[in-house]
C-alpha cells in the first residue's frame, strides 16, 4: 500500500503541474483576468467530467464483474446526440432550446436520466434479472438511437446541421461557465455517495454469490449504483459531449498502476489520473494541433486500439 500511496502522490503532483501549466500559459499583468475567466471554467469542467467518467466506469465494471465494459455500452452517448438532433428538427437551430445552453443542458440531462431510470425500473421490477441482458438491451437501444440520428442528419437543413455537429464530439473549447458551476453540486453528491457504498463495492468485486453470502443486498446495490452512474454520465455527457472509450482507458490504467482493491482508493486514483489525461490531452490539442482536432478524436482512436488490445489479451490469456 505504501507504494500505491507514493504513486498517488506523484500522480497528484503531475496533475497539479499540468493544470497550473494550462492556466498560466501566456499570462501577463494585462491579460490575466481575461484568460483566467475562460480557463478556470474549462479546467473545472475537465475536472468534473474526469471525476464523473472515471468513477462511473470503475463502479460499473465492479457490478458487471467485467473489466472491458463502460457505461457507454448502455447508449448514453447515442441518446444524447439523438436528443440534440430531435431538438433541432422539432424547434429549429435558432430556437431557445438550442441557443440557451442552460435550458438545453436541463432538457438533455432530464431526458437521459428519466429514460435510463424508466428502463431500469421496468427491467429490474419483479424477479431478479441478469444485468448482462440489460447490457444487450443497451446495445440495441444505442444502435436504434444512432439510426434515428443518422436518418435525421441526412434530411435536416444543412445550415442547421452545424448546430448538431458540435454535440457529436466532446469539446472543452466553448464551455459555459454557468453550466460548470451547476454541475459541481450533483457530481460532488454522487461522488460522496459512491464513497459511502465503497465497502459494499469491495465485497461486490468478489462476485455476486459471495457478496450475497456476506450479507450484501446485491439487487439493491446494483439499482443504487446504476442510478448514480446514470446521473454522472448524463451530466458529463451534456456538459462536454460524448467520449466513448475514455472510461475504459482510465480504469484499465488505474488497475495496472495500483495494486489496491479498495474502491475508496481506486475512485480517487482513477479520478486524478483522469484529470491528468484530459487536461494533458486538451493542452496538446491547443498547443500542438492548434485546435485542428478535438480531444474526443484522439481518445476514441487510442481507446479503440486499447479496447482491441484488451480483447486480444483476454482471448489469448
Amino acid at each position: 500500500m505504501k507504494s500505491d500511496t507514493t504513486k498517488l502522490i506523484v500522480l497528484v503532483v503531475f496533475t497539479v503541474a499540468i493544470c497550473v501549466l494550462f492556466l498560466g500559459k501566456g499570462l501577463t499583468p494585462d491579460n490575466y483576468q481575461f484568460f483566467l475567466s475562460r480557463r478556470i471554467p474549462k479546467v473545472l469542467a475537465i475536472t468534473l467530467a474526469a471525476i464523473a467518467i472515471a468513477s462511473s466506469s470503475l463502479v460499473f465494471q465492479t457490478i458487471t464483474a467485467n473489466r472491458i465494459l463502460t457505461p457507454s455500452i448502455l447508449g448514453f452517448d447515442s441518446l444524447y446526440v439523438m436528443i440534440q438532433v430531435l431538438l433541432v428538427v422539432s424547434f429549429g437551430g435558432f430556437s431557445i432550446v438550442i441557443i440557451n445552453s442552460q435550458l438545453n443542458f436541463l432538457i438533455a440531462t432530464s431526458i437521459m436520466v428519466v429514460s435510463a431510470m424508466t428502463l431500469f425500473h421496468f427491467y429490474f421490477s419483479g424477479r431478479p434479472r441478469n444485468i448482462f441482458t440489460l447490457l444487450l438491451v443497451g446495445v440495441v437501444l444505442s444502435s436504434l438511437f444512432s439510426s434515428v440520428t443518422g436518418f435525421f442528419t441526412m434530411v435536416i437543413n444543412p445550415d442547421e446541421f452545424s448546430f448538431i455537429q458540435g454535440s457529436m464530439f466532446a469539446s472543452f473549447n466553448n464551455i459555459n461557465s454557468e453550466l460548470v458551476y451547476w454541475c459541481l453540486i450533483p457530481i460532488s453528491l454522487c461522488s460522496a455517495y459512491l464513497f459511502k457504498l465503497s465497502n459494499k463495492l469491495d465485497v461486490m468485486w468478489l462476485g455476486t454469490e459471495n457478496a450475497k453470502s456476506l450479507g450484501v443486498n446485491t439487487h439493491k446495490l446494483t439499482m443504487q449504483i446504476m442510478f448514480v452512474i446514470t446521473i454522472m454520465v448524463s451530466i458529463s455527457t451534456a456538459l462536454i459531449g460524448p467520449i466513448l472509450f475514455f472510461g475504459l482507458i482510465v480504469v484499465a490504467l488505474t488497475r495496472q498502476l495500483f495494486s489496491s482493491f479498495k474502491h475508496r482508493f481506486l475512485i480517487v486514483a482513477s479520478a486524478i489520473l483522469s484529470v491528468l489525461m484530459l487536461a494533458g490531452g486538451q493542452w496538446v490539442v491547443e498547443n500542438f494541433f492548434d485546435f485542428n482536432t478535438t480531444i474526443s478524436v484522439i481518445i476514441n482512436f487510442v481507446g479503440g486500439s486499447y479496447f482491441l488490445y484488451l480483447l486480444m489479451k483476454n482471448k489469448f490469456d
